[in-house]
């Protein structure tokens, strides 16, 4: 059983599965950093900074239930008696973001030098010459040769 383990521990994917975990939790102040910008920006556009407190609602009110918005100042004195569906809009609009900031900052820079060593590999092979190319260059020549001859 620990035999398997250890080979199962050994493979390659499995390493590489703990270092990108491990590169993921380094990397989410640098994203968390981001989102905190870019949340910042789009609170000074509209008014506020996330959208937590959208659609706040209350289903339970002076001993009844009956549907209830929220105050902001409601919110501001018991923000746990409401209903917040605006805490998902806050996280899809940041997950959003988050995808925005890993493509532009990762995964398009790597396909970039991708495709660039990819072209380099392609010129270099077009440029090498084989073996069989070049013995037959030779011949060709020699062959030249003893007929001038």
């Amino acid at each position: 059983m620990i035999k398997g383990f250890k080979e199962f521990i050994a493979q390659g994917n499995a390493l590489e599965l703990a270092v990108a975990v491990i590169i993921g939790g380094a990397f989410k102040p640098i994203v968390d950093s981001i989102t905190k910008v870019i949340m910042t920006i789009i609170g000074q556009l509209i008014g506020q900074p996330n959208f937590d407190s959208l659609g706040a609602f209350s289903l339970y009110q002076d001993g009844s239930y009956t549907f209830h918005m929220a105050t902001a100042k409601e919110l501001a004195d018991n923000p746990d008696g409401f209903v917040m569906p605006g805490t998902i809009v806050t996280t899809v609009i940041n997950f959003f973001l988050i995808a925005v900031a890993v493509y532009f900052a990762i995964v398009l820079p790597m396909n970039k030098v991708k495709e660039r060593m990819a072209k380099q590999k392609a010129e270099e092979e077009a440029k090498e010459v084989t073996d069989v190319e070049l013995l037959t260059e030779i011949r060709d020549l020699l062959s030249a040769n003893a007929a001038k001859q």
